[in-house]
């Protein structure tokens, strides 16, 4: 199925063709990669929504997403005039069977056409969205379907949707986003680990103390709170984001760089990912919702307030766990993972904090001697960091310091790389599955989740009210102080 280059015609139908996410990433990806002349002049691009407007009017609306998501230097009259033509509008309510006809009579038009359909929905519509297509015979051989995360809200649910979207496409047909996946510094977790001798031999317990994941973010839940009850913290971001950085930093190296021994890999870390079980989730696990507070100097209020109709809640907005892998290579090596809204910094990293040396040969006054850490850096600013002991320059005695090794991708790499979802499009164009998450790795992860949901109800664990603008419950700071241990991003960023 693989197009290594994107010279084949195709028909991108985004489903939602007006909503939040197209407008601010999918569109202004797909612009950026026909700006780099990524996209072949037959392509097609439909936008799918309710609204009743004209082409002129989904035009302006598009037009306006661009310079709002782009940077100034990017738009150009000239390259939105040729993007533009590529663009259509076409009214459908997904429930309404009457309204398929005008998109199968669209895409009729190009029968030979590689046909994507990108579901920029709820997922409770997936069902809805495969049973049309397939009513109307719109899936063949060459199309291709993206779902976007997350698939389902617990196990039951995300196997009825797979088990429906399998009977009208084939696996590898079925592209499930994970943005984080499209990320120049996840992939290069791939070349980090397995292109340098210098680190696989020790990449392992007894060498590494522990593992950092934390996904932290300013901002609320905005526009998004009656969706957000529903999912909470724990479904939307660490049971797609979050386990898929630990199964990238935890696998065992493939034998050959194919996508399906990658995914493999991953599948059995979920595979050894150690339960938690009822009596360990108020040991294990952390949940939390943000009060108001003060974001940036300016006052923001909580997320029941960001709510409006509902007076109480108990969706967590925060979570910290400490996870364990049952397996050879991190037997007794702890995960932390840290995600959570309105906190002090955006900020997403990786942080491998290996053992400190076995005996110190340095007086006492030379100063702390630091274990080394490896930070990868996800945002705000991409890049690595490698921290070592050296001696610190000048005649007053030996004295120690701690100083970074610091990769970053904006100063290395002058010219401008494609963000995640540029990536991510341009593979499901070309059809290369490597970058998405197949249907076991999605199964298993929401197994796991599962059980630490049944746990938290089983121990009636509330939500732990924190200030907007902190680190979250002063629980996150107890969970890992337990193990003599502190969160990096209290050191780096308070």
């Amino acid at each position: 199925m693989s197009e290594k280059f994107l010279n084949k015609p195709f028909d991108m139908v985004i489903f939602g063709g007006t909503g939040d996410l197209a407008r601010r990433k999918l569109l202004p990806s797909l612009y950026r990669r026909d700006y780099h002349t990524q996209i072949c002049n037959d392509a097609r691009i439909v936008c799918v929504a309710r609204q009743d407007i004209s082409r002129g009017e989904f035009l302006s609306l598009v037009r306006e997403s661009l310079l709002q998501f782009i940077k100034e230097s990017e738009f150009g009259e000239p390259d939105w005039k040729q993007f533009s033509q590529c663009l259509h509008y076409i009214k459908l309510d997904i429930v309404i069977a009457e309204d398929w006809k005008s998109l199968t009579h669209f895409l009729n038009q190009q029968p030979d056409h590689v046909r994507i359909f990108y579901l920029a929905t709820l997922p409770d519509l997936y069902s809805t969205v495969v049973s049309m297509l397939s009513g109307n015979a719109l899936i063949n051989d060459n199309s291709r379907i993206v779902l976007e995360k997350p698939v389902g809200s617990d196990l039951p649910s995300a196997e009825a949707i797979n088990a429906d979207i399998a009977e009208a496409f084939q696996e590898e047909q079925i592209f499930r986003t994970d943005h984080y996946l499209g990320k120049e510094t996840v992939q290069n977790l791939t070349a980090l680990r397995f292109g340098n001798s210098l680190f696989e031999p020790l990449w392992r317990n007894g060498t590494i103390d522990h593992v950092q994941i934390t996904v932290a973010e300013e901002i609320g839940v905005g526009t998004r709170g009656q969706f957000y009850e529903d999912i909470g913290a724990l479904r939307d971001m660490v049971q797609n984001h979050m386990l898929q950085l630990l199964c990238l930093i935890a696998m065992e190296p493939p034998s050959t760089f194919d996508n399906n021994q990658i995914r493999t890999e991953k599948l059995k870390v979920l595979q050894a990912l150690r339960p938690i079980t009822k009596t360990e989730v108020k040991e294990k696990t952390v949940r939390g919702q943000y009060r108001a507070g003060t974001m940036n100097g300016k006052p923001v209020q909580g997320y029941i307030d960001d709510l409006a109709e509902t007076r109480s809640s108990n969706t967590e907005t925060f979570v910290a766990l400490k996870v364990q892998i049952d397996n050879w290579r991190w037997s007794n090596t702890p995960f932390y993972l840290c995600t959570g809204k309105r906190l002090a910094a955006k900020v997403s990293e990786i942080v491998i904090q290996f053992s400190p040396v076995a005996h110190s040969i340095f007086p006492d006054d030379a100063g702390e001697l630091k274990a080394n850490n490896l930070v990868i850096r996800l945002e705000p600013d991409e890049g690595i960091m490698l921290s070592l002991m050296s001696k610190q320059p000048g005649p007053a005695g030996f004295k120690l310091r701690s100083i970074p090794l610091n990769l970053s991708f904006n100063q290395v790499y002058q010219e401008r790389y494609p963000d995640a979802y540029e990536r991510l499009l341009i593979d499901v164009i070309r059809g290369e599955p490597a970058l998405f998450v197949r249907r076991d790795e999605v199964e298993l992860a929401w197994q796991w989740i599962d059980e630490l949901i049944r746990g938290w109800a089983t121990a009636g664990m509330d939500v732990k009210g924190y200030v907007a603008g902190s680190w979250g419950p002063a629980d996150a700071a107890v969970l890992i102080a337990r193990d003599h241990r502190t969160w990096h991003y209290a050191l780096d960023y308070q």
